[in-house]
């Protein structure tokens, strides 16, 4: 027991004379190790030497031991301190790193909007600040929500399962913001006036312009005297709002299921002005479709028991990734999910 404590009260005065070179973080660290290093350190050894103590003596041996480690730990931890007080560490490195004044300031980030989430909500402040009310709806579907409502004969080929994602039966995921047009016009009689943003759902192969997933807004307007000049002049100034005064506007005939008469609507390449043939965003035509749009038909308005013989009505849809990415000059859709923050903090996560 005597040679124990001997040999406790040496490690102590050797400690505390190794403790007073310390000068850096590299030597406090071997220090460290040659104390209290796991397999080698020397207070660790002594543990290993308490199992030859006879037993009378084991629990006064332990105290010594136990007191020495304490006290060794209690010392690096100030000198560790000490160290940091006088030589900074940067980005927790080794302490003998000096704070470089000549640095640039080291930027705190915070939390901001998604991208796809502030374009939603510029094209959502255009239609509020018309009289527009927000609509939402399940994004798990019936058949009958999704196609049969809006128009959409038997073997239409946007029923085939090549092209949906049916869950079971008649259960699917929406392929577009439209079943929440029925579903509103089931609960409230016109005039309705509303714009539905959403996740929808589609049976794609990822690519730079398309994704099973992506986002859309359509609009619904259902009133008396509701007329395609009304439909053209909104979409005219709601385009204008988000591009610019500038920007040229075209409508061109087309086919929905669910309107009748329809158009597309295409808008000058912001990219190019329609100056260059070899534009990959509008393969040099000079314009780039932007959304559909339509007048209701009549048989959908009879789905949800709405005369059409006294109210008309009007709709349009855009998809909100593939315009913010048109607007934005972005030539990859996936850049909008893959939560690189060199990406996201160019549109507001500062």
């Amino acid at each position: 027991m005597a040679d124990l404590k001997d040999r406790v009260e040496g490690l102590r005065k050797a400690f505390e004379a190794e403790a007073l070179k310390v000068g850096d973080a590299k030597s406090l660290e071997e220090l460290r190790t040659a104390f209290l290093g796991r397999k080698k350190g020397h207070v660790t050894l002594l543990f290993e030497d308490l199992k030859t103590v006879p037993a009378e003596g084991k629990r006064e041996a332990g105290r010594l031991i136990n007191e020495l480690k304490e006290s060794v730990t209690v010392r690096l931890d100030a000198i560790e301190g000490q160290l940091s007080l006088a030589w900074p560490s940067v980005s927790g490195t080794s302490a003998e790193a000096k704070l470089d004044l000549t640095l640039p300031g080291r930027k705190k980030y915070v939390g901001a909007a998604h991208p796809l989430v502030l374009f939603q909500q510029e094209i959502e402040n255009v239609f509020l600040g018309m009289g527009f009310t927000i609509e939402e709806g399940p994004e798990i579907e019936t058949d009958y929500y999704n196609f049969e409502a809006l128009n959409f004969p038997p073997h239409h080929p946007a029923r085939d399962s090549w092209d949906t994602l049916y869950i079971k039966d008649d259960l699917l995921l929406r392929t577009h913001t439209s079943p929440v047009q029925i579903r509103v016009m089931e609960k409230k009689k016109p005039p309705i006036r509303i714009i539905i943003p959403g996740r929808v759902f589609r049976r794609e192969t990822p690519d730079p312009t398309h994704l099973p997933m992506f986002m859309q807004i359509e609009g619904l307007v259902v009133d008396e005297g509701a007329t395609f000049a009304h439909l053209k002049g909104t979409l005219e100034y709601f385009i204008r709002a988000l591009f610019g005064e500038k920007i040229k506007v075209r409508f061109r005939p087309s086919f929905f299921p669910f309107t009748e008469p329809s158009a597309e609507v295409d808008i000058e390449c912001i990219v190019c002005g329609g100056q260059d043939k070899s534009c990959r965003v509008c393969s040099g035509t000079g314009w780039k479709e932007i959304l559909g749009s339509g007048m209701v038909d009549p048989q959908v308005l009879k789905n949800v028991n709405i005369d059409p013989e006294k109210y008309s009505g009007w709709a349009f849809g855009l998809g909100i990734d593939r315009t913010a990415m048109f607007a934005y000059g972005i030539t990859e859709m996936r850049h909008f999910y893959e939560n690189d923050l060199r990406f996201i903090r160019q549109f507001g996560a500062k």
